[in-house]
């Protein structure tokens, strides 16, 4: 059996690609290699988010030089962000390179190994979703669900718009169809993935026009999905409806990710956010008034071109008032081929550093404070495996998306009621209520 060996970099949509070339590659008959150097096969999915991803794939190219240099016959695989971003220049930095797709073209590494091609072969119009492709999922009672591709929004700092191009959503019967599918083979929990996932079906041709909201309710119908989960919303799109959503449909999971980025009107139009602070702060009250208890989290740039002292103040000030639960915080890294990275007043390394200290630790007190909440409370908990810090202990995800550390004996995949007795920032810790257990 021809064996293959893949290492994903970034976001949870590569991580969903990823578990689509891993089915597609066992419909050809491979297996898995737990390391590179049994592998006649190494890929890698890559992403161009930021800088550190870049670095991080290089260096373990490098290592898929040398096996290459070692065993002429194995083949190199280059998937993602990063190859689109490139296209045949991949090529031409990296000669060892057998293939190389962007993230529309993950079909076409099928293509490749099934062909009598002796020379490198790149892939990089955008020609479908990996969601058509079959899957091998991670965890069995979990399952990506792959809504749209693309995004039609232009930040200033994002290279995504040029590596999976406009956005496109799949129709819901089809999603429905999936989500059935997933259920019918023990999947409890999914996530609904696009870059935009809030203005999904705004594409779809007159007829098959379907709503987020809509889309959110027709999979809260499927029998079997007890929880339903998304990433990642703009706060440009988040409508009522959606929030509603969260309070009147039971399977729709009370945390919404809202990505704020800066706190700074100002700032947020160098960016192109399309929304400055007060909308955002709106959004905010939106859902504190229709879901009280919902968990917040965001993403945070710091030390974009420009950005003063004081509107860098601004995004602590909306930290301190929103208190998220948790948040992705990041120093910004000029991308090739972005506005951003052409912008005057980039700043030094030092001063950007020192804002994400301080806005780290503004983050992490109030998650703290807020996780209090929680203790003296009942928690429903999907149990995803042994806890990382204590293999006696199990380890899951409640419904606020909290990770719990707790004593119990409910076996992976079920759900478990878990009283909580403390809280960082993080993590919940407690003990399983055995006489509540649910399944």
């Amino acid at each position: 059996m021809r064996r293959y060996h893949l290492t994903t970099f970034g976001c949870q949509m590569n991580e969903h690609d990823s578990e689509r070339m891993k089915g597609m590659l066992d419909s050809l008959g491979y297996g898995e290699a737990a390391e590179r150097s049994e592998a006649d096969l190494i890929l890698f999915n890559t992403c161009s988010i930021r800088e550190s991803a870049d670095t991080r794939f290089v260096a373990h190219l490098g290592e898929a030089k040398r096996l290459k240099s070692e065993d002429p016959s194995r083949v190199i695989g280059v998937g993602g962000c990063w190859s689109q971003s490139l296209k045949e220049k991949v090529f031409e930095q990296f000669p060892f390179v057998d293939v190389a797709f962007g993230p529309g073209q993950v079909h076409r590494l099928a293509e490749f190994l099934t062909s009598d091609s002796l020379t490198a072969q790149g892939y990089f119009e955008f020609e479908g979703f990996t969601g058509h492709l079959p899957m091998r999922r991670a965890r069995d009672f979990q399952g990506w669900m792959q809504i749209s591709v693309g995004c039609n929004c232009v930040c200033s700092y994002c290279i995504v718009p040029s590596t999976r191009g406009r956005e496109v959503s799949r129709p819901a019967a089809e999603l429905v169809a999936e989500a059935e599918r997933l259920a019918a083979d023990g999947v409890r929990e999914v996530t609904l993935l696009g870059q935009n996932v809030n203005s999904y079906g705004r594409d779809l041709p007159k007829g098959e026009k379907t709503t987020f909201a809509e889309l959110l309710a027709l999979v809260d119908a499927v029998d079997g999905i007890d929880r339903i989960r998304y990433t990642s919303p703009h706060p440009k799109d988040i409508r009522e409806d959606v929030v509603r959503a969260h309070a009147e449909l039971p399977g729709v999971c009370p945390h919404i990710h809202l990505p704020l980025q800066s706190g700074s009107s100002r700032v947020l139009k160098a960016m192109r956010r399309t929304y400055n602070r007060e909308r955002y702060m709106d959004r905010v009250a939106l859902i504190r008034e229709l879901v009280p208890d919902c968990s917040i989290t965001t993403d945070i740039i710091v030390g974009f071109p420009g950005e003063t002292e004081a509107e860098f103040a601004e995004t602590l000030e909306v930290c301190e008032e929103v208190g998220y639960d948790s948040a992705f915080t990041f120093v910004f890294s000029p991308r090739r081929g972005t506005e951003a990275a052409e912008l005057d007043g980039q700043l030094p390394h030092p001063v950007k550093r020192e804002r994400m200290e301080r806005l780290v630790a503004v983050v992490q007190r109030r998650a703290r404070e807020r996780a209090q909440r929680f203790v003296g409370r009942t928690v429903e908990v999907l149990v995803e495996g042994p806890s990382r810090t204590d293999p006696s202990r199990l380890r899951g995800r409640d419904r606020h998306n909290k990770t719990v550390n707790f004593e119990g004996l409910t076996a992976v995949g079920e759900l478990a009621h878990v009283e909580v007795t403390s809280a960082t920032s993080t993590t919940l810790a407690g003990e399983e209520r055995l006489l509540s257990r649910i399944g």
